[in-house]
Parts: C-alpha cells; structure tokens; sequence
C-alpha cells in the first residue's frame, strides 16, 4: 500500500531536541522520500521537559505565563506554567526543577530542590483555576517533593524545631511536619500528577537506587538518599494522614517515586497520581491522529529496556497496534533491550548516528542526524515495499530434444 498519510509522533531528545524540533528533523527526512505525503507532526510530551509549551500552542486559547522561581539548585531561575483554560492549569516540574537546569559541577541530588514547583503551585492558585496539572518527568531533585511542600506552606522541622534546609539528604533529621500554614486553597483545588506509574519512592526498585546515579549520585549517596526517603514516606504517613487519599501508598504506591519522590510528597497533599500518558495525550486527540496514517514515525533519546516502561515510542507503538498501523522507530542510541520495543508493537527501530561522534556533537547535531536517518529509513521502507510488490521471475522453460520424453506420473 502507497503511504500517503504519515503521523510523526516523536517524543523530544534530552539536552538536545525539543518534541516540536524533532517532529519538524524528521518531516524533513520524510519529504525527502515522499515529497506528496500529508505529514501529520504530533510532537507528545511526558510530563516533562517541554509539557507546558506544547499542550499551550495544541490547545485554543490556552496561554504560556512566565515567572522567577527558586531552581533545583536554589538559585532563582526564568520558568513558565500554562493556563489551559480559566480553571485549568499546568506545572511543568522540569521547567524549574529539572536536570538541565544543574550544572553538571552541581549534580548531587541530596542538595537540590522542588522548592521552585512548590512557588509555580501557588502562581498558579493566585489565577483562581480549580485544577493544576503537575507533569512529572526529567527532575534533577531526589527530596520527595519536601521543597515544594515547604513552599507551599508546610514547615519541615527537626529535633529542635528548626527548618530543615533544602535537600533530600536532610531528611535523615526530620522530626515533624508542621501543615498549620498550609496553603489553604490546595484543600478546594484538584491536583492531578501525570507520571510513570513504574517509578515508585522505596525499596529496591525505589526512585534513589534507579535514577540516583543518573543525576549525579555516587553509591554512598544513593544509600543515603534511599535511606532519608524512607523515613521522609514514614512522617508522611504519620503527620498528614488528614489529606492523604485514604488507601494510598506512598512507599510503593504506583507513581511515588516520579521525579525524584514529587509524586510521594504531592500525593500526601491528596493529589491523584495518575498515568501520565491517560492525562496527557488527550489534549492530542493522538489515538484519532494515528488511526488515520499508513506510517507512524515516533523517536527519543535513547531507546532500551526502560522504553517500554512508560516512555513515549512504546506508548505511540501500542496505540497505533490496535488500528494496525505500521510503526518505525527511531533513537539517538540504542542500548540493552532496545529490542523489546517490538513487544510493545513497533515494526522496526534504528539509531540515528552515522558514525560515533562525541557527545556534544550528537548533542548539537541532532536535528541534521535526525533528518538524514528519517530519510535512510524511508528508503529502506521502500525498497521493502518494491521487493515485495515485484512478480516472481518465471522460471525458464526447459527445451526438449529428440528422443526424449518427460517422466510420466507415478501412479
């Protein structure tokens, strides 16, 4: 079948491409093999970074409002929130609290905060909307929400009744949570959190021992932190039972342990966590948008085991499964377990690099290799169809001498 339709739904390139960037690096590679195809650029988010600036330009009406907030590193840093609609608000927490605002001499996730969430949660009440989305993703913070809870009101205290400093390691000295100047709108406001469910906050799989190390965490630190978020789970449970949604788990509960422990501390407010996807791609209409297509084009960052646990091809692939639609994957790397995004429904998957390159070359670089190997892989795909379009070769008919007959059948 011709491809006429195609929707590029990829996700963006962390530190290198935004959705929208990479949607645009990959229609280009697709006009250059279909110049007549109607592309359909469906760039998706996760809940982080960029969540905020794509449902704001997919949504009429909706506007982008900046603001000075305290950064993950508690320098006060330019960031935005979204107003969907009157009542409807965003909050991007990697848009003030994620890893590429860390400078890597500054990657120690027990020093740095969600304090900057906690104050974009309050810009965001100070509108008067009735729901705030907090979009979960990309977090340079292992503090279990605690600096957005403090910026909301809520006072952290040890044993002597001081405020605890920002940090997740500090947490080891937490005493008591003090809700008595908590901001009192969060009681009549609906806080959803869209994040993975697979990231929980404790134990062996717990949001310390999985990510810890990806945001600059040595071993002993990461025990350290695994250890202080434990505790951080028992005062919640202890000090906030009030507003916790009765039957919540902050421990292993699904989505506790989304950026850095935000899902914990926010879900203590009586926050739902929710599956971040459910949340999110309904501002897309993304399922409708897929049906339609004779190819889907998604892409990330890195493609590996950790793919199919919520990120953004794996999701694309199981949507457009159940319309039957053909899927090309497409990565910056490829690491262990790559494969197993053909389990989640995609056809075929391929890293972007035509050769290795250093780090910030790829980083730099990743519309232009992202465009060509859109165009390699598109012609690969029609050269498949060809091949298969192509009638078999008739076999050359033997000529036959004289004095000889063809084998009768054996009867």
């Amino acid at each position: 079948m011709p491809v006429r339709h195609v929707a590029i739904a990829p996700s963006g390139f962390k530190e290198s491409l935004s959705a929208e960037a990479a949607a645009e690096a990959i229609a280009a590679g697709v006009r250059r093999v279909l110049p007549r195809a109607h592309l359909d650029l469906i760039p998706l988010v996760d809940g982080g970074e960029g969540t905020a600036r794509t449902l704001t330009a997919a949504t009429p009406g909706a506007r982008l409002l900046t603001r000075t907030a305290t950064g993950p590193t508690g320098v006060p840093v330019a960031t935005h929130f979204a107003l969907l609609d009157p009542h409807t608000a965003v909050v991007e927490m990697a848009a003030v609290a994620g890893l590429s605002l860390v400078p890597r001499t500054l990657r120690d996730p027990g020093a740095t905060t969600t304090y900057g969430v906690g104050e974009l949660i309050r810009a965001a009440l100070d509108q008067g909307v009735r729901r705030i989305l907090v979009g979960c993703g990309d977090s340079g913070t292992s503090d279990g929400g605690a600096g957005a809870l403090q910026a909301l009101g809520a006072r952290l205290l040890d044993a002597k009744g001081s405020e605890l400093p920002y940090g997740g390691r500090h947490l080891t000295r937490l005493t008591r949570v003090d809700t008595t100047r908590l901001d009192p709108r969060l009681a009549r406001t609906e806080l959803l959190v869209a994040c993975n469910p697979h990231n929980i906050l404790c134990g062996p799989q717990g949001v310390a021992r999985v990510f810890g190390p990806q945001k600059g965490a040595t071993e002993p630190q990461v025990a350290e932190l695994s250890g202080a978020l434990d505790h951080w789970a028992y005062t919640l449970e202890r000090d906030l039972a009030r507003t916790t949604p009765p039957g919540t788990d902050l421990r292993h509960g699904p989505g506790t342990g989304a950026s850095g422990g935000l899902g914990a501390g926010l879900a203590a407010l009586g926050a739902r966590l929710l599956p971040r996807f459910d949340v999110l791609l309904g501002h897309l209409d993304l399922d409708a948008r897929l049906a339609r297509a004779d190819l889907v084009v998604t892409a990330e960052g890195a493609l590996d085991r950790q793919t199919p646990r919520g990120k953004i091809p794996a999701e694309v692939a199981r949507r457009a499964r159940q319309f039957n639609r053909p899927v090309l994957v497409l990565a910056g790397t490829l690491g262990e377990g790559a494969h197993e995004i053909h389990a989640a429904g995609a056809d075929a998957y391929s890293a972007i690099l035509p050769a290795p390159v250093s780090l910030a070359e790829a980083l730099g670089r990743g519309g232009e290799f992202l465009t060509d190997a859109t165009e390699r892989a598109l012609r690969m795909v029609q050269l498949g169809a060809r091949t298969a379009q192509r009638p078999s070769p008739h076999r050359p008919r033997i000529p036959q001498t004289a004095g000889t007959q063809r084998p009768s059948s054996v009867r």
